[in-house]
C-alpha cells in the first residue's frame, strides 16, 4: 500500500566526490552486526491530487527499528556469496545470457535517455548545483576551440548519479567486509565505481506506482509497500527475474514541474528490501533516492541504501527522469526493455554521473 511515513528521521551521512574526495561519517553508527563469521583472510561477514485514488495507509505494518535493520543486514547479506574478494555485487547476477536476452528486447530501436538535465540553478534539492564554466568562446576571434570546465559533487538530490558499492558505510565496514578505512582522502581503495566500468546492460523494469494509483504524481513522504510492487507487476504483466534493475517512479519530477522544489521525497518503505533480495535485482533506480523520506526507522535516515548497497552489494541509481519512459511504456504497453548505463571510469571513484539509456 501506499502510505505517508509519519516518523522524522536524520539525513544520511554519505560519501562525496566531486572534483578531489571527501567523506562524512556513516549515518548507521553501528559496530558490525551481532553474530558476524570472519572469513578467510580476517574479514568478517554478516550471516547468510485525487485523494480517492490514494491506497490505503499501511497499518499492518509495524513500526521497524534500528534492531531490526542489523537483523536484516545479516538476513538479506550477500557477503560472500561470490568469494570474498568479491567487488562486483548483485551485478554478477548479469550474466552473459541474460545480457542476450536482454538485447532481444530491442525490437524498434526506440532509444529513450533516463538523465535529467543538469542545472546550475541552486534551490533545496539541488545544493551545491552542477558548475559549468566557459574557457573559451566565440567571443575571442583567437580561439580555434570552444573549452569548457564541469565541477560537480554529484551525490546529491538532483543530480542523476551512480552510487558504487563503497558509497555506504556500515559500521567499520563496507558491502562484503571490506573496511570502512579503505575509503580514503585519495578515493575508495576498494568498491570504486571502476568495477562497474564495463557497464550495467541487462533487463530492466519500470514500476510506475502514480500509475498504479490513478495519480500523475506521489506526494512527499508517500511510502511504497512490497504489495505495491507486487500489484504493479500483475497490471503490467511483469515478472521479476534475477539480473533485472528495477526502476521506481513516483512522479518526482512531474511534481517539481508543477509545484517547485521539495523535500522529502516519496519513495520505498525499508520492507521492500526484502523484496527486493528475494528476486535477485542486480540494481534499483529511482526518480528521487528510492528511499521514502523520512525512512519511519528511528536512528537509520536512509536504510533502503543501507541495506541495497552494503548487505546486498546493489547498486543504486538516483534522481532518473522517468517521465518520458513512463509516457513511452504506457504507449507501447512494454514495461520492459533493454537497460544500459556505465559510469565515468574514474579509479577510486564512490559513484559517477551517468545518462542511462531505455532501448525498445
Amino acid at each position: 500500500m501506499v502510505a505517508r511515513s509519519k516518523h522524522e528521521a536524520p539525513l544520511l551521512g554519505i560519501s562525496f566526490l566531486c572534483i578531489c574526495f571527501a567523506f562524512a561519517p556513516s549515518a548507521f553508527a553501528q559496530a558490525g552486526p551481532d553474530g558476524t563469521a570472519a572469513l578467510e583472510d580476517g574479514r568478517t561477514i554478516a550471516s547468510s491530487g485525487q485523494a480517492s485514488n490514494k491506497l490505503p495507509p499501511g497499518n499492518s505494518h509495524r513500526p521497524l527499528t534500528k534492531v531490526d535493520i542489523e537483523h536484516w543486514m545479516k538476513d538479506l547479506s550477500n557477503w560472500g556469496r561470490w568469494g570474498v574478494n568479491d567487488e562486483l555485487g548483485a551485478v554478477h547476477l548479469i550474466t552473459p545470457a541474460k545480457r542476450v536476452e536482454a538485447a532481444a528486447l530491442v525490437r524498434r530501436g526506440l532509444s529513450v535517455s533516463l538523465a535529467h538535465n543538469d542545472s546550475t540553478e541552486q534551490s533545496i534539492d539541488n545544493n551545491p548545483p552542477f558548475g559549468h564554466k566557459m574557457l573559451t568562446t566565440g567571443a575571442d576571434p583567437s580561439a580555434e576551440f570552444a573549452f569548457d570546465q564541469y565541477i560537480v559533487s554529484f551525490h546529491t538530490e538532483f543530480i542523476t548519479h551512480l552510487d558504487a558499492l563503497s558509497h555506504m558505510f556500515y559500521g567499520d565496514q563496507l558491502y562484503n567486509g571490506f573496511p570502512r578505512r579503505s575509503v580514503t582522502a585519495s578515493g575508495a581503495q576498494k568498491l570504486d565505481v571502476l568495477q562497474l566500468k564495463d557497464g550495467i546492460f541487462t533487463r530492466g523494469i519500470l514500476f510506475d506506482i502514480p500509475r498504479l494509483t490513478g495519480r500523475p504524481y506521489l506526494e512527499p513522504e508517500e511510502a511504497i509497500y512490497p504489495e505495491d510492487l507486487d500489484r504493479w507487476a500483475k497490471k503490467a504483466g511483469v515478472t521479476v527475474e534475477p539480473g533485472d534493475v528495477v526502476l521506481i517512479r513516483t512522479g518526482r519530477w512531474s511534481r517539481r514541474q508543477k509545484s517547485g522544489a521539495f523535500i522529502p521525497s516519496a519513495g520505498l518503505d525499508v520492507t521492500c528490501a526484502r523484496w527486493l533480495h528475494q528476486h535477485d535485482v542486480a540494481a534499483l533506480g529511482s526518480d528521487a533516492a528510492s528511499d521514502v523520506v523520512p525512512s519511519g526507522v528511528d536512528g537509520v535516515a536512509m536504510p533502503i541504501h543501507l541495506l541495497s548497497i552494503a548487505s546486498m552489494g546493489m547498486p543504486i541509481l538516483d534522481n532518473l527522469d522517468l517521465e518520458r519512459l513512463s509516457d513511452v511504456a504506457a504507449e507501447q504497453r512494454q514495461w520492459v526493455f533493454l537497460f544500459t548505463v556505465a559510469p565515468e571510469a574514474v579509479p577510486g571513484g564512490t559513484g559517477s554521473p551517468v545518462n542511462p539509456t531505455a532501448v525498445f
